[in-house]
């Protein structure tokens, strides 16, 4: 089946003025943020700005295709994507500016975003999803226990920070833990930039909390969000949503579908399913079903312990654990017997409840049936 390179090809002759932004648009975008453009856009309170097409000629420029595709990273397609996108006539001229890359081992925070002015002067405020550091993925685990992650808050005041009133009409959006970030910001932004925001997409991203999802400041807002999710969704589930999620087919399986290259298109708009598959429902509600047996400190302690087994077998990226899988999991192994002895009880719990949990949601789909 299409998917948004096939979408470049039929319509990318066509200008915003001929045929306006569409859900392919945002999701295109919102992959081009993946890009490292550091040393080819600036940052917010400068006034350079620099084209689409001259941005991905600068960047093909410092780097090689066999460099990129050495990466294990599921968004490394995203700089084809750029290069695709920037030689067309509905996008090369779409200007880039205020570009952030902060990655903070400290903070447990990897925060990345660029803003992008269309032809039509409208702006899409594109937020970065997880890279390929171990840091990246951290930060979408502490969403389970934490009410607001470090780069929720820099997502607040960035958006607060770019937006001025010069502005027209104001999108946002961002891929993975991007949407995650693209809703946040645009509920606890500044209310006239409330005002200017016409849209925020979530592609496949996690929720929230259902305090956050109950307050008066995400209600208001909830009319402008579009929370769109592959058929197999699983980051896309994490925590709770609100609202109708609107489900795309993918030509991938599992966890695969989370590569917005697979998500299928016709014309200018994705191909529907009728709704998320069976089995990510049982996993969902298996997962939900875990975490809500386990109290804050217990998930945080979860988290800490994963995390501490991965840096003291000196995994910081994706590709280290790729590049020596087996070396990996035994320098894991050995980590987890350096834990104390409370720790490791507490992680074999969550192990077994884990196990418990999952078994009691087949076993309840299993008696629906009979």
């Amino acid at each position: 089946m299409a998917n948004m390179m096939d979408y470049l090809e039929w319509r990318g002759d066509l200008t915003f003025a001929a045929d306006g932004f569409n859900e392919v648009d945002n999701l295109i975008l919102s992959q081009l943020v993946y890009v490292d453009f550091d040393g080819i856009v600036g940052g917010p309170g400068g006034a350079e700005v620099i084209s689409l097409a001259r941005a991905s000629a600068r960047f093909w420029e410092m780097h090689d295709k066999d460099e990129i595709l050495a990466t294990v990273s599921m968004t490394k397609m995203a700089p084809f994507i750029m290069k695709k996108t920037a030689g067309t006539k509905r996008f090369k001229d779409v200007m880039l500016s205020c570009y952030v890359n902060d990655i903070s081992d400290e903070e447990q925070s990897q925060f990345s975003v660029v803003c992008m002015t269309l032809p039509d002067e409208g702006l899409y405020v594109a937020f970065s999803g997880t890279d390929n550091t171990i840091v990246g993925w951290r930060e979408n685990f502490n969403m389970g226990y934490l009410a607001t992650t470090p780069g929720q808050r820099k997502a607040v005041d960035y958006l607060n920070q770019v937006v001025t009133p010069e502005h027209g009409i104001v999108r946002v959006g961002g891929h993975s833990k991007g949407g995650n970030l693209s809703v946040y910001a645009s509920v606890k932004c500044e209310p006239w930039i409330q005002e200017k925001i016409v849209q925020v997409y979530s592609n496949d991203g996690p929720g929230f909390s259902r305090e956050m999802l109950e307050s008066g400041a995400y209600q208001r807002m909830l009319p402008k969000i579009r929370t769109i999710l592959p058929e197999s969704s699983i980051v896309g589930l994490l925590l709770e949503h609100r609202g109708e999620c609107e489900v795309v087919c993918s030509s991938q399986n599992g966890i695969q579908q989370h590569d917005a290259m697979s998500w299928e298109v016709r014309g200018n708009s994705f191909v529907y399913a009728d709704g998320v598959a069976a089995r990510s429902v049982l996993l969902d509600k298996t997962m939900k079903g875990w975490l809500y047996q386990l109290n804050g400190e217990e998930r945080q302690a979860i988290v800490d312990t994963i995390f501490s087994m991965l840096e003291a077998a000196e995994i910081r990226t994706v590709d280290d654990f790729y590049a020596s899988r087996w070396k990996a999991v035994q320098e894991l192994i050995r980590a987890k017997s350096r834990l104390p002895e409370e720790t490791q009880k507490l992680f074999s719990r969550a192990l077994k409840l884990l196990w418990s949990e999952g078994n009691k949601t087949v076993r309840k789909k299993i008696l629906k049936k009979v």
